[in-house]
């Protein structure tokens, strides 16, 4: 029978360590204390390195939010734009084609987009979150006070 060991987790720090898109840097959560921490990747720190490997159960790699993240939050981003030139513009940043940018510098241009860019990102990130949560078991104390798994 599984039992319930109740850790506080810093929401702030789960939600920095999922968004941080520094490739360099592996984020982990500690099951034990709720502690989240990072560990440079390039890292050949062996006691580091052979904690985390002798205690799998305990310590949670947090997936970094990468390229491909990005890439596919404005490919859905830009299978519901409806304005052609803008949809032509990030088809092309999508597809490597000049103009290059960042969709963020091609967004300032469209504030509503914007702004639509923003809570689809949000969406999309809060969604992963969840998803891994409960692939990991994790779940809030709100949702074993009311028996259901609420993020």
């Amino acid at each position: 029978m599984a039992t319930i060991h109740s850790v506080e987790i810093l929401w702030e720090d789960l939600i920095g360590a999922f968004t941080s898109g520094q490739l360099d840097t592996a984020y982990y959560l500690d099951r034990l204390t709720g502690e989240i921490f990072s560990v440079p990747s390039t890292s050949e720190n062996s006691e580091v390195r052979q904690q985390l490997n002798s205690n799998g159960e305990r310590f949670l790699e947090i997936p970094p939010f990468d390229y491909r993240s990005e890439r596919q939050i404005v490919a859905e981003f830009v299978a519901e734009i409806t304005d052609s030139e803008l949809r032509n513009l990030l088809q092309s940043l999508l597809t490597g084609k000049r103009p290059f940018g960042k969709v963020e510098d091609i967004l300032a241009f469209y504030p509503h987009e914007e702004e639509r860019f923003a809570l689809l990102k949000d969406q999309f990130l809060s969604r992963r979150l969840k998803n891994w949560m409960e692939e990991n078991n994790l779940i809030t104390a709100d949702a074993v006070l009311h028996g259901t798994k609420h993020i």
